[in-house]
């Protein structure tokens, strides 16, 4: 029955997973890299098997690419349903991460194929004894035994059948199910009584490191079933569990992707490991160690890091469980940083990206361990009290307080409980955590929602630290997307906005009068265009962008990338700030400070001190200097030192800046000045400095506006294009257009005064021909389509005609309103003005005006009442004319 191997069998982890998936292409299988241990699938925390990526091919959301696959997946069992985290260090195969390698068809072939391709693998390419395998198949598979049995030759005493909890898979209460035949080997009498797995629940003896689930079935929520037209075939297998088998090891602690861990801690700590002994406190702790560093690493490189909520809180169970079992065996000092770098050692082959991230992966995990020790000790002094009273359940509010307190999950408080037989008061802690729940959500109501986007950029820097910016040497890097949070914010066109933090980024953030960049931020999955950088706290930069295709989710690698010629302009007119600066106090004096600045990609706005307004002649001189430095082209060089030292060389501090102890220099030719935004790498880069505005902004502040670069190339384009076309307009070649305009200036001029001669003949003759219509000496008429000014000098007409004592004019003007005017000769009537006449009118067309002695205007806004008003201006002329006539 037993079959020699073929070649030699692997014998390390990396052969292991080559072989499988060499063993599976040959026949057939595409090869399919590991997915994230972040599922697409919402049901589950992690990757829990290596079936969960192919999730929607086998219930049917998607179409599969392939017939068949192979795959070697991350896998993780930590917290929801799937949960082997307790487990870890006590038994010889649990582990919280671990590999599980699988072939998959999909609607292909089936059981007469993966069963005899499952047991060639094993026994022919492995080298495992076929003599000491077991099959066990579900109570109603016929067909699978008849297969084991009389095609791959297994004896029937060594085929066992069992019910749906041990051989019958299921997804879910619906859906693809059907039975599985797993594969065991006995590991002999050492490990437990005969009887084959029937009689091993616990699988010690009988160790199952093999699992077919034959999807043939469709389950009905009634609990019906029926077969499916293309039955599938998903194969799991373990690879630490099977790698233990061929490298001969008692265990998976053993083998190669775990004992260099335990070495590492055992040096880490001073403490002997036992091989295979399982009573001794410290190696039980040496385990967890290891395998938690190893978790730890390949969890955070998926994009899992430390928080208290979800995934990132299974994680950080899985870390404080870790330093607290380094707290016991009395090592104070970080054990976590060099157990992360030999897991990434370990897993570097397979896994190639937690090398290019190990930077990122200790840091996270040194910070967390950091932050944990800081309440560690305390804690356990206080849990350490309340057990040694000799209680048996301890109360729900001291497991809360550890909790709350002192960072103890609460998984944590009852592991430690347990060591020594005692249980935890969860109802009690239940109660104290839906207070503390309560008054929380009490407080957000109570807070404005930007104080409640303050914490969460609080626990960003407390989780990452500041963001390291490359973007002075770097105008793309490779960076790690930390989170994605929605914006405040909206795009001009309405479209919800995002804050994309990163852990190292080129785009340069808002500060010290600098905009900031803009560009996208691109991952596998999807793009997002930045719109602006700014700083959400000192040190922290958030990327507000529009997410343009596909999702970016935290963990991912990301390509950021500035858009180099907005930033190329910005730094032109950066430099050039400092260029103005120097030159503006060498021409108005070094009582010139800045006070302000604004520098994005079309100008550069510059504040400063100053008592009066720079004149035109100033304003050139300023322009020649700057522009003198620029031709010269000397090096900018942008450097740190020492404030002290920066203070020493006469540097300047720009307005509005904040400096520590270790500053940034710029020395563009004679300017030498703090700056921390991004410039050119020579001052010939600048281009043409141009001031385009020079004005008042205060007491004692001046503004300036200038441009650069392209832009100053703009400008005198802009300008040629204005000349041009001043100069087609007057007729004249572009040299000649000052003569030209002059020319045109006299040509108006003459014009305005030849119908300054014919208004007043026009209005001399229509004056002589209302004046007739004059009754004792006053005339009170209407005249509309005339503007204000000609119906005054209409009215001036019309008084030096013979006869006329008062005149008052209303119209309608062209452009709608209403305009009233009255005129009256020195003799009309003594002690009345002009004014008088027209003083009620005004107010019925919804205006007023007036005007002393002899002449007098008005106006308003409804012409509807002219003609009223007319009225009222007459009655008051002829009652001054009576009550003169009677004096």
């Amino acid at each position: 029955m037993s079959t020699p191997p073929t070649s030699t069998p692997p014998n390390t982890a990396d052969q292991l997973r080559e072989a499988y998936r060499g063993f599976f292409a040959e026949r057939g299988h595409t090869p399919v890299a590991s997915a994230s241990l972040i599922p697409h699938d919402p049901t589950v925390l992690f990757s829990v098997a290596g079936m969960v990526p192919f999730k929607p091919y086998f219930v049917g959301d998607e179409t599969p690419p392939y017939k068949r696959a192979v795959t070697v997946q991350k896998c993780a069992r930590a917290g929801g349903k799937h949960n082997d985290l307790d487990d870890v260090g006590r038994t010889k195969r649990h582990l919280v991460f671990f590999e599980m390698m699988g072939n998959f068809s999909f609607g292909d072939y089936f059981k007469a194929d993966a069963i005899p391709w499952s047991w060639e693998l094993v026994t022919e390419t492995f080298g495992l004894d076929g003599d000491r395998i077991w099959v066990t198949v579900h109570e109603s598979d016929d067909e699978a035994e008849q297969i084991w049995h009389d095609v791959v030759g297994v004896p029937m005493d060594r085929i066992q059948r069992l019910g749906d909890k041990d051989n019958f898979w299921q997804m879910g209460d619906t859906g693809p199910c059907g039975p599985c035949s797993e594969l065991h080997i006995d590991r002999g009498p050492a490990f437990g009584p005969e009887g084959g797995p029937l009689n091993d629940p616990q699988g010690d003896r009988f160790m199952e490191f093999w699992n077919l689930v034959f999807m043939q079935f469709n389950q009905a929520p009634d609990g019906s079933r029926t077969p499916l037209p293309k039955p599938s075939i998903d194969t799991g297998a373990g690879l630490e569990r099977i790698l233990a088998l061929v490298q001969g090891k008692d265990s998976v602690w053993e083998t190669d992707v775990m004992f260099p861990l335990i070495e590492q801690a055992s040096s880490a700590t001073g403490k002997t490991y036992r091989e295979g002994d399982y009573d001794d406190r410290n190696s039980f702790s040496l385990r967890v160690l290891a395998e938690h560093a190893r978790s730890s690493t390949m969890l955070v490189n998926d994009g899992v890091f430390p928080s208290n909520e979800g995934r990132g809180y299974v994680l950080r169970r899985i870390i404080r469980r870790a330093v607290r079992h380094a707290y016991l065996l009395g090592t104070e000092k970080l054990v976590m940083p060099g157990l992360v770098e030999t897991a990434i050692d370990v897993m570097a082959n397979a896994y190639p990206d937690v090398v290019k991230n190990r930077d990122f992966i200790v840091g996270v995990l040194t910070k967390e361990e950091e932050r944990f020790r800081q309440t560690l000790k305390t804690g356990l002094v206080i849990l350490e009290d309340e057990l040694s009273a000799g209680v048996t359940t301890l109360h729900g509010s001291t497991a809360f307080k550890l909790h709350d307190t002192y960072g103890f999950p609460l998984e944590l408080t009852e592991e430690i409980a347990g060591e020594r037989g005692v249980s935890i008061d969860r109802e009690g802690f239940d109660i104290d955590m839906a207070e503390q729940r309560k008054m929380a959500k009490d407080s957000r109501k109570a807070n404005a929602a930007g104080d409640q986007q303050q914490d969460a950029y609080r626990e960003l820097n407390e989780q990452f630290g500041v963001t390291e910016f490359l973007g002075y040497v770097q105008n793309e890097t490779e960076s790690r997307v930390l989170a994605v949070v929605p914006s405040a914010a909206v795009a001009d066109d309405g479209t919800p906005l995002v804050e994309i933090f990163l852990d190292r980024t080129p785009f340069y953030a808002e500060s010290g009068g600098q905009v900031g960049d803009t560009g996208t931020i691109q991952t596998e999955t999807g793009t997002a265009e930045v719109l602006d950088t700014t700083f959400a706290l000192p040190g922290l930069r958030r990327h507000t962008a529009r997410i343009t295709s596909g999702t970016v989710t935290p963990g991912q690698t990301a390509a950021a990338r500035i858009d180099v010629k907005r930033r190329d302009a910005i730094r032109r007119n950066h430099t050039g700030t400092h260029v103005l600066h120097h030159a503006l106090r060498q021409v108005l004096g070094q009582h010139v400070k800045q006070a302000g600045s604004l520098v994005g990609p079309d100008r550069l706005r510059f504040d400063f001190s100053h008592y009066s307004a720079v004149t035109d002649d100033e304003i050139v001189q300023i322009e020649a200097i700057a522009n003198d430095e620029v031709l010269a082209n000397p090096i900018a060089r942008a450097y740190e030192t020492t404030k002290d030292e920066a203070t020493a060389m006469g540097a300047i501090a720009f307005f509005g800046d904040k400096y520590g102890d270790i500053v940034r220099v710029l020395e563009a030719g004679a300017s030498v000045e703090l700056c921390g935004g991004t410039h050119v790498k020579a001052l010939g880069d600048i281009g043409a400095i141009k001031i385009v505005g020079e004005s008042s902004i205060g007491s004692n502040l001046r503004r300036i506006e200038a441009v650069t670069g392209f832009n100053s190339v703009a400008l005198l384009q802009r300008d040629e294009h204005v000349l041009a076309d001043a100069a087609r307009l007057v007729g004249v070649p572009a040299n000649d257009l000052l003569e030209g305009v002059q020319r045109k200036l006299d040509e108006i001029k003459a014009l305005s005064d030849e119908i300054k001669s014919l208004r007043a003949r026009a209005a001399s003759g229509q004056a002589a021909e209302l004046a007739a219509g004059a009754v004792d000496g006053v005339l009170v008429t209407r005249v509309d389509g005339v503007d204000p000014q000609d119906l005054r000098d209409l009215a001036l007409a019309i008084r030096q005609q013979s006869g006329v004592e008062a005149v008052v004019l209303g119209g309608i003007t062209p452009t709608g309103g209403v305009s009233l005017v009255a005129a009256i000769t020195p003799g009309f009537a003594p002690g009345v003005q002009a004014g008088d006449l027209i003083k009620d009118a005004a107010k019925a067309v919804g205006g007023g005006g007036g005007g002393k002695g002899d002449i007098a205007t008005a106006g308003g806004k409804n012409p509807a009442g002219l003609d009223d008003a007319l009225g009222l201006a007459r009655d008051a002329a002829h009652a001054a004319r009576s009550a003169s006539t009677d004096a």
